[in-house]
């Protein structure tokens, strides 16, 4: 039930007001989605570093930006992590979106940033060089390579690899003095902190929370990782064809940064000084899986529960979504069970919903991919357009939706869910929708 004083259901509505992104496939908002409309494709080689004898030589960067294209000091940056740019830069164009730039009218405390942010990287070229010094044949010379530490890296260095570190600049760059946390949960970690922000929105801890994710692991640590799991995509000599959700010739997903930010406000506070609504976040659901770290449950029964919770928190029933984007990360095990989940939950409409994943074009950014998702899906509301999976090409028996093949659609939508799923079984759905005043 809908109130005029602005609660839904005896608790205060959360409405987005502002939006900001930095990604591979655009640096602004619109950037994004021009690029999202004509399935291009934000993936190629590896430029960050060498990556020419790791199996996986492809990863989807953010090229061509800097945080002085937001007006700010390169030298005051300069010694934060690549993940924290990029938050800096994706929270600038949200909070002067939403005409928040320099922070609430009034009292600060009542500004809060929840984000989902995972480590940095910023020093690895320091290591490395460090390590080539102290290294003689097979051993390791540990009193030369703490010296040469101590001589080498910058006072901060280990400080600003902290996942953490993006919450705090920001607070410090809008004078933001109120709720200031950081989750890390893998690939769901962004929408798990849009998720818990929007919770705090509507208990009345905070009127606007800027919250959303950044993060960068395309580095030798990143990609070692995922290939040992064996998570990567190995076409690297068809970049832009690798990320093939949902198609049966998928190998893996491609290793994406950025960030994405949206600011979250109550209703009533938002109507009070004049500000544009893009949406109203509607529902959230998190669950675990509490089966295995790097394996989805093969019923789905974690990503099923979380759906439903979140149709369940926006008061919706299965005819009340017109749209989903998906986790849809390209390897075999999600997709199967993403769709799989789906059918769990809305049974025969299930078929009837355009399904898509972005992550064909854009890579999968990990922490940042949650918030970056959820942009989409209001702006797929918006324009009444829905992005394509690209590289559909082979039909999988086990995943058998609509999934929106190669072309971009036009059709209504006026409420969309966001799915995020992550290593360690935790699950992440949001609900937003068309705000109806």
């Amino acid at each position: 039930m809908v109130s005029s004083q602005g609660q839904r259901g005896g608790r205060r509505r959360v409405v987005i007001t502002g939006m900001g992104c930095v990604t591979p496939l655009g640096s602004r908002v619109e950037h994004l989605w021009a690029n999202l409309k004509i399935g291009a494709s934000g993936v190629g080689r590896t430029t960050v570093f060498d990556a020419s004898r790791f199996p996986t030589k492809i990863a989807a960067e953010v090229k061509d930006w800097s945080i002085a294209d937001e007006g700010e000091s390169a030298e005051r940056w300069q010694y934060c992590g690549r993940h924290t740019r990029f938050a800096a830069g994706a929270a600038l164009q949200a909070m002067r979106d939403a005409g928040l730039a320099q922070g609430l009218p009034a009292d600060p405390e009542r500004l809060g940033i929840y984000l989902g942010s995972g480590e940095g990287q910023q020093d690895f070229d320091s290591f490395t060089k460090m390590m080539a010094v102290a290294i003689k044949g097979e051993a390791l010379d540990v009193a030369k390579f703490t010296k040469l530490g101590l001589e080498t890296l910058h006072p901060l260095a280990e400080v600003e690899q902290e996942p953490h570190m993006p919450a705090g600049h920001l607070a410090t760059l809008f004078d933001a003095r109120g709720p200031n946390l950081n989750c890390l949960t893998a690939c769901a970690a962004s929408s798990q902190a849009i998720g818990e922000a929007a919770e705090l929105v509507r208990r009345g801890e905070a009127d606007v929370m800027l919250s959303g994710g950044a993060h960068s692991m395309i580095h030798p640590f990143g990609v070692t990782g995922f290939n040992l799991l064996t998570a990567l995509s190995t076409r690297n000599d068809d970049p832009t064809k690798a990320s093939r959700p949902f198609d049966n010739d998928r190998d893996g997903f491609v290793l994406g940064e950025g960030a994405a930010m949206v600011v979250l406000e109550d209703l009533e506070h938002a109507r009070r000084r004049g500000a544009r609504i893009h949406g109203e976040l509607l529902g959230y659901g998190s669950t675990a899986d509490a089966y295995r770290i790097t394996d989805t449950h093969p019923e789905g029964r974690g990503a099923s529960a979380c759906i439903r919770m979140a149709l369940d928190d926006a008061g919706l029933g299965i005819d009340g979504i017109d749209y989903i984007n998906a986790h849809g990360t390209s390897t075999d095990v999600n997709d199967k069970v993403e769709t799989l989940a789906i059918k769990t939950v809305f049974g025969e409409r299930a078929w009837k919903i355009p399904v898509s994943s972005t992550k064909s074009m854009m890579g999968h950014l990990i922490a940042a991919a949650g918030a970056t998702e959820l942009i989409v899906c209001l702006l797929a509301i918006r324009d009444g357009i829905l992005p394509p999976t690209i590289n559909y090409t082979t039909p999988d028996p086990n995943c058998d939706l609509d999934y929106v093949p190669n072309v971009a659609r036009e059709a209504r939508c006026d409420r969309a869910l966001s799915n995020s799923f992550g290593f360690g079984g935790q699950n992440i759905s949001l609900v937003v929708g068309r705000f109806g005043g």
